[in-house]
């Protein structure tokens, strides 16, 4: 549900979609007869409020429930203007950022207990930019780092695991090397792990907030893009727990309060440099040819489409034929 809102609302280009309007577009879904088995949700407003008592929350997950969909990943609404604070800040905003942990996992916990939720992790990340982080990387890599811990256990208080969003725009995740170094200096992987974007690493790859960490230059060969990719997975792989279907063409986009990221694609993007169902399989299988992690929830992401793209049926049509196509790669790949 997260394109709905996500660059959209107040301050953005465009009106943020109602979560009403992203669950009848995620419903009518369908492709020789499957449909989206279920959601995403980002705990804020104008979806969803983090602080509505529990017999809101069971009315929504009978709701959900009742469309035949599940609950899977829900995101903790950390950044400041959603009333949390960056992990790298002051000790107040931190603990704000702490809070909105606590009160997602306590969401969570009553979507668990209904029934309408399964699987899947609380989603984070630093709140904060690469710019202030690089003020003095060192110092702020560790603060970061103590209050991952820190959420990690109230994380695991909760029954839950975190799942750090590696983005360019995310201060000390905003290159493979950088959000690789941040989990080790966490070293909780239990409790915290990694959510792979396929738009998103790919512009790990191009090094584009971290140009000493490129792993690829422009006019790469097909040959040194996969040699590139191995050498991605291989370092974020083994602490990938949550995992985006996403098409990239290898530009950046931002909107409203949403620093410029990686632009994610509709599924048949003429420019679209992935070969999705390739990439997801180094991502989803490891170096056995097993299912990564015990990996059960893998969702696509849309964020800041425009709305004209998001209201097409066409495009949620397209976007789950290219799901499925990934599952039934993954499934034949573990029967061989």
């Amino acid at each position: 549900m997260w394109p709905g809102t996500v660059g959209k609302g107040e301050g953005a280009d465009e009106p943020a979609i109602s979560l009403e309007n992203m669950l009848k577009m995620t419903t009518r879904a369908r492709v020789e007869g499957n449909g989206f088995d279920g959601i995403d949700l980002n705990i804020m407003a104008p979806h969803l409020d983090i602080d509505a008592e529990k017999d809101k929350i069971i009315q929504f997950a009978d709701n959900v429930a009742g469309l035949g969909l599940k609950v899977g990943s829900v995101g903790a609404p950390v950044w400041g203007p959603a009333g949390g604070g960056s992990s790298m800040g002051s000790r107040e905003e931190r603990k704000r950022f702490l809070d909105m942990v606590k009160k997602t996992c306590a969401y969570a916990q009553v979507l668990n207990a209904h029934g309408v939720r399964e699987y899947g992790s609380i989603r984070i990340d630093s709140a904060d930019s690469p710019e202030n982080w690089a003020k003095d990387p060192v110092n702020n890599t560790k603060l970061i780092a103590e209050t991952f811990r820190e959420a990690a256990r109230i994380a695991g208080d909760h029954g839950e695991r975190l799942a750090a969003e590696g983005e360019i725009c995310w201060a000390g995740m905003h290159s493979w090397k950088h959000m690789r170094d941040l989990l080790e200096e966490v070293g909780m992987p239990d409790q915290l792990g990694f959510q792979a974007d396929l738009a998103h690493t790919y512009l790990f790859m191009m090094g584009y907030n971290a140009p000493g960490h490129a792993l690829l230059g422009e006019g790469y060969s097909t040959e040194e893009f996969w040699e590139a990719y191995k050498k991605l997975t291989a370092e974020l792989g083994p602490w990938t727990i949550d995992f985006h279907v996403a098409q990239s063409n290898g530009t950046v986009f931002g909107s409203g309060s949403h620093d410029k990221t990686g632009r994610h694609c509709t599924a048949d993007a003429p420019d679209g440099r992935l070969d999705v169902v390739k990439c997801a399989r180094y991502w989803l299988l490891d170096g056995e040819g097993k299912m990564r992690n015990h990996i059960r929830h893998v969702c696509w992401d849309g964020c800041m489409f425009p709305n004209a793209v998001l209201e097409s049926a066409t495009t949620w049509d397209q976007v789950l034929a290219l799901m499925l196509e990934v599952r039934n790669d993954i499934e034949g790949q573990l029967k061989g």
